[in-house]
Order: structure tokens, then sequence, then C-alpha cells
């Protein structure tokens, strides 16, 4: 069999995306190795068709991770023998491109976000000129790349003149194999249940302004709030709702296996995707947790972000707000729940929006970019 690396600079566990390729590509022939690191809090991972290799740092965070893990992966795949190496976003690129020119491998790119652009980057400008002199050298250079939505690919068509193919990173069907109740979780079945869920929840993403929506003073009666998931502010977010005694109405649980989180989606009222345009990265992203809502059927709560936005207004599937105020989060909660017409509509379009918004679908432009290799 033809052999596939695929690299990361996260602990393979929660990268969907990453993991739907890699499958994609062991049902088409290929031996897939997926490369990561170890930190130190990852679970184990297991995957029946994938291998995984992880290495482990010494830095976790920072020039000296990036520059630790670059030059780690550089030599780890200079002495593996490949067919196809995968760089899964600019962090893992360069030592991807390098070996690919030293040993003549084919190289795919697949950027998830703009990277550059993103949130992390904007206020550590040497940083931010690092990377993108990185990606200046060789992003006009690479023949074949991926990316997550057409509003960045329209960035990087235009600033480096190359061909991007669009891959959303959408769920596969849904389908539960065991089908859970509240009772089974622990969820009251007489409260409405707003949840953000996902493996990055991180600063600017709103998390702190739908904790202070829950406050008394603006009336979300029967609500509760739960997060599932991680991220940058996890501990943050605890933090502030002990500081403001509203551990009563929101709850944490930590981030779990990807088919064990959609059962519990799918028993959640109300899904929320409320990242802020804080960055061009954040300003044209497609969350992979609104996908994860529709495949549920769940309604959405959602930004007013150009990629969002298009998809919860041209699918009627939920409702986006106009600001991050938590008085109107709060109210926009509210008017989710005071039609129940309009909330079974919404719930039901979401259902079929899943039946299009699938990987499934998605996977056909995937085999149309790959074929060559295949």
């Amino acid at each position: 069999m033809k052999k596939a690396c695929l690299s990361v600079t996260n602990d393979l566990v929660t990268d969907q995306r990453v993991l739907k390729v890699s499958d994609f590509l062991h049902r088409r022939g290929f031996n897939v190795l997926l490369v990561g690191r170890k930190k130190p809090d990852s679970p184990v991972f297991r995957h029946d068709n994938i291998k995984g290799f992880r290495f482990r740092m010494l830095f976790h965070k920072g020039f000296l991770f990036y520059a630790e893990y670059n030059l780690k992966l550089f030599f780890y795949l200079l002495f593996q023998k490949n067919d196809l190496l995968v760089s899964n976003d600019l962090d893992t690129l360069l030592p991807n491109f390098l070996v690919s020119r030293i040993k003549r491998i084919p190289l795919v790119y697949d950027t998830h976000e703009y990277f550059t652009g993103s949130t992390e980057l904007m206020h550590r400008p040497f940083v931010r000129k690092t990377w993108k002199q990185i990606e200046k050298w060789i992003f006009p250079q690479l023949k074949h790349v991926f990316t997550v939505n057409h509003s960045i690919a329209d960035f990087y068509e235009e600033e480096y003149g190359v061909k991007i193919r669009v891959v959303r990173n959408i769920p596969k069907k849904f389908t539960q194999s065991e089908k859970l109740s509240r009772g089974d979780v622990g969820w009251p079945s007489d409260k409405k249940i707003v949840l953000m869920q996902g493996g990055a929840i991180n600063i600017d993403r709103g998390a702190e302004e739908l904790i202070q929506a829950m406050q008394p003073q603006y009336g979300l009666k029967d609500v509760l709030l739960y997060f599932i998931g991680s991220g940058d502010v996890w501990n943050q977010i605890q933090q502030l709702t002990s500081d403001m005694n509203l551990n009563n109405v929101v709850k944490f649980i930590p981030r779990m296996p990807y088919e064990k989180l959609m059962q519990y989606t799918a028993l959640a009222d109300l899904g929320v995707s409320i990242d802020k345009p804080v960055s061009p990265n954040y300003q044209y992203s497609l969350p992979n947790k609104l996908f994860d809502y529709i495949g549920a059927g769940v309604p959405v709560m959602a930004s007013s972000l150009v990629e969002v936005k298009g998809v919860v207004e041209g699918y009627d599937l939920g409702v986006c707000i106009k600001n991050h105020d938590p008085a109107h989060i709060a109210e926009t909660i509210q008017f989710v729940f005071s039609d129940e017409n309009r909330y079974s509509s919404w719930k039901e379009n979401a259902l079929k929006a899943s039946e299009q918004l699938c990987w499934e679908n998605e996977e056909k432009i995937l085999e149309e970019g790959y074929r060559q290799f295949l």
C-alpha cells in the first residue's frame, strides 16, 4: 500500500477534519500515519485503521514549541518512507515543504483557517510577520491546496494566485447507535438547555458574554447553559461563573470523544456559536460546531459572520445576534424559545439541512482533488 503522512500540531484526538481525511485516504488504499504531539493531558489515541505518532515536547507553547516541533517533524519526515505528505495549517508547512522537495514527494496543503489573520497573532506583529514570510515563500509554489470555506479561499487566491479547493469541515451524517436521554446524562428534562461545545473555546468566542447573559437581571428562567469541551479560556470561564455565583445555571463538561459529544449535542435545545469578528480569521470563519448542531437537528444562535450568517439564514435554522452585549444575548435566547411554531420549524429545517450539509457530500470534492494520488 502507498503511505500517506498527515501532520498537525495538536494531539490528534479531537481533530475531526484530519481524522475524516485520514479515513478517506485509508478507504482509497493508503496506509495512513498521523503525526502530532503529546500533551500532558492527552487521552490515548485509538483508531481502527489509522496509526498515530505523537512527539513528546519539552515546550508546549510559544516560539520554542513551534521551533522544537518543526525541527522534530522535519527529521521525522526525512527518515520516513512516504508516498504523500499532507500538511495541516501553516505551523506544519515548512518541514513538509522542505522534505517534499528533498525527497520529491507530492505535498497537499490543507489550511483550516486564515492562519496569519488569527486573533492570537493580531497583537504580536513580529510573530505574525515571521509566519507571513514563511507563507509568502511557500504558498505560491504549492499545487494542491484545500481550505474550509470560500471566503478564505478567495483571500489566498487573490494574494498568491493559487487555485484552492473548498472542503467545508462538516461532520458525517449523524446516526445514533445508542440514543441517550437527558436522564442518562444527568440533564433536567424541565429546563431549556443552551449549549456551547467545541475543542477550541478560546478568547473572543463569546463564552464570557454568554455566561454574563445568565445573570438573574436578564430574566432567563428555566434555562441552563452547558459548555462541553476545552480551550484557552476554559479555566477562566469556570472562574468567571464562580465569581458571578452562577454555578447553579452554568455547567461545564470536559471534552469527550466525538461520537459521545454528538449524543450530548442532540439533547440540547439551542446550539451557540458566537465568535467575534475581531480578526480576519474569525470574521470569515465557519466553525465546526455550527455543523455539529445542524447535524444533531438543533437550532442555532450564531454571530453575524459572513459565512455563518449565510448558513443560518440561508437554511432558516436559527437566529444571528447583532452584538455581544449580554442583555442582547439573553433577549435573543428568550426570542428563540418564545414561539413554539417558529422553533419547531427551525428544528425541522436543521434536520433537512443536515442531509445536504454532510461530509459525504464534501468528500466528493476531496476525491476530485486527491484523484491523481489515488
